[in-house]
């Protein structure tokens, strides 16, 4: 009960378990509802959803504990994370509360905050409500008689979003012509992918579309794209796309059926704002788990790569503070920020295929200017052991780095969630980078 409710992306656990409780939902409710509540003015906070079944309770929890301290509520019901940031800025609220657990099954869940600007809160702001959560002060204050928040539905708020997607699509283009599968995930995507790329003149082969609170990313979607691979070579569909559960990743796949991920998706839209002039310091926003492919692909047109640890909101984070404007992760975060203040899957796959309708060129040609590294992988349990240094992890990566002559990248770093530590080799040759990742595992095991 000691441990931190905030992990990287929010509080997240399996529902009705703590601390994914509707007790606990309750109490972050009020401990937010306390804290973004300042002054005498009204005060909102819009709530949104994915598609799992147990939404309805944490829905009705939060509701519950941000009503009981005088904030008014504004329900959107299912919706993907990228929109429910788009709603609350339209909306003027205070601040949004997303209940999601994104690519996880249904049986998970979670709760992830946004500020009043639509960015992800701060540490420091999750470090308060954690703190007044477990502290009895919030118990002491108790609104009554008009003190008491309301709270309503918002029933416009898919279309309010699939307007603002639409409008990051650049205005005389249209998708006339083009097949394309979208495999919604059964998830918080489910109306507004498909009905974006239609009114936009795509044909659109809809699968996984049809939630029922307990499929939502069930072999299906970006972490499992199999059948939507398969269904674009059946189809002879001109390319896939596939979102997670609540729309803030994406992979896509070519006309031949070949994946791309958050790298190669990254490449192409780099690429393309290069070309164009139009990428602030020719830099491009990634962890440092990203592939060294995006690197080379980038640095043949004088395009550079700016890593950061892992997290989309480290990715977030350099962007704004160095005024870039594109970045992502592998998984398939992508960020653009001239558009949207998170990962936005749906205006991620807009931009791709605009920039198929600029260059008049299939996806498979476009994704042909970025080739992966090979990788290989490894982890190392610390079964009970301290956890290494950062300063002496990091001699140890520039060694094995050295070693590779500038033909490959080295990461090692401690695991967020698990006492492991990961390590990655990426060279040319997949029989060195196996090797290497096997002698530092042996190094590491041997401290």
């Amino acid at each position: 009960m000691s441990e931190r409710l905030f992990g990287t992306d929010g509080i997240r656990g399996v529902a009705n378990v703590y601390p994914m409780t509707s007790e606990m939902a309750l109490k972050v409710g009020r401990a937010a509802g306390y804290l973004f509540r300042q002054g005498d003015r009204p005060h909102t906070i819009l709530i949104g959803k994915d598609t799992r079944l147990s939404g309805y309770m944490f829905e009705n929890a939060l509701t519950a504990g941000l009503c009981s301290m005088g904030m008014h509520v504004l329900l959107v019901g299912p919706l993907p994370t990228p929109g429910v940031s788009y709603i609350m800025r339209s909306l003027r609220a205070d601040a949004a509360i997303m209940i999601s657990a994104s690519h996880n099954a249904y049986q998970y869940n979670g709760i992830k905050f946004f500020g009043r600007d639509g960015f992800k809160i701060a540490d420091e702001v999750e470090d308060e409500i954690e703190r007044l959560t477990r502290s009895d002060e919030v118990d002491k204050i108790r609104p009554t008689a008009d003190g008491v928040g309301t709270a309503r539905r918002i029933d416009d708020a898919v279309g309010r979003y699939i307007e603002f997607a639409k409008a990051s699509f650049p205005k005389g283009l249209r998708l006339d012509g083009l097949k394309i599968v979208c495999d919604c995930a059964h998830g918080a995507a489910y109306k507004v992918g498909p009905f974006t790329l239609s009114e936009l003149g795509a044909e659109v082969v809809a699968i996984n579309n049809q939630p029922n609170g307990r499929n939502i990313n069930d072999e299906c979607g970006s972490v499992h794209p199999e059948e939507m691979r398969a269904t674009v070579i059946r189809e002879r569909a001109d390319l896939g796309i596939a979102f997670d559960g609540d729309g803030d990743r994406i992979v896509m796949a070519d006309e031949d059926g070949r994946l791309l991920d958050g790298n190669a998706l990254l490449a192409i839209l780099g690429l393309d704002l290069l070309e164009r002039d139009a990428l602030p310091k020719r830099t491009v926003v990634t962890t440092i788990m990203a592939n060294g492919g995006l690197e080379r692909a980038l640095a043949r047109v004088g395009g550079k790569v700016l890593w950061t640890k892992v997290g989309d909101r480290y990715v977030v984070e350099a962007m704004r503070e160095h005024g870039l404007i594109i970045g992502g992760e592998s998984s398939g975060h992508v960020v653009i920020l001239e558009h949207n203040t998170t990962g936005d899957a749906l205006i991620a796959a807009l931009q791709v295929l605009a920039t198929i309708r600029r260059r008049d060129q299939p996806l498979s040609v476009l994704a042909g200017a970025y080739q992966p590294l090979p990788e290989a992988h490894g982890t190392l349990p610390l079964s009970g052991r301290a956890r290494p240094s950062e300063d002496l992890l990091e001699s140890i990566r520039r060694e094995a780095e050295i070693e590779l002559n500038g033909c490959g990248r080295v990461v090692i770093r401690p695991s967020g969630t698990e006492p492991i530590i990961r390590v990655m080799v990426q060279h040319d040759a997949i029989r060195t980078a196996e090797t290497l990742t096997r002698q530092l595992l042996e190094r590491l095991a041997a401290l």
